[in-house]
């Protein structure tokens, strides 16, 4: 590997299509879409998003953005991510994960978790500020 290599920092990470894309493109009830396809980012994300939309306390929509965090984080690294590194909003599968830590951040602001709001915010711009635009800017 050259010097110039090392320096670009490493490759964007583009996960696979999600497994729960077709049902929610189709009007699935995203409850349902989570029973389906539990380890889903986009299914995690759309449930947290119509939780908010609904009213639900601020703990629900923590937790569903909590979960669709930490099963992103397991796909990412089963598809090369090492920890760091872009994350593309332009590659519509990455944008389930994205949405997860964008609603986590909203979230754990919402109950007074101002570090991790930071956190989130931060690390959703580091691994796309056209992400970050979209969803936080």
């Amino acid at each position: 590997m050259s010097h110039a290599d090392l320096m670009a920092g490493p490759p964007p990470t583009e996960l696979p299509e999600d497994t729960a894309t077709a049902d929610l493109a189709e009007g699935a009830d995203p409850a349902d879409a989570v029973r389906r396809h539990p380890a889903s980012p986009l299914a995690w994300a759309t449930l947290a998003d119509q939780a908010k939309a609904d009213g639900a306390d601020d703990v629900t929509v923590y937790a569903y953005a909590r979960v669709g965090y930490h099963r992103s984080l397991d796909l990412l690294r089963r598809n090369g991510w090492k920890g760091h590194g872009p994350v593309p909003w332009e590659h519509e599968p990455n944008r389930g994960f994205l949405r997860c830590l964008a609603l986590l951040s909203a979230a754990a602001g919402a109950i007074g978790e101002t570090d991790e709001e930071e956190r989130c915010a931060t690390f959703l711009r580091d691994s796309s500020q056209a992400g970050y635009d979209e969803l936080l800017g």
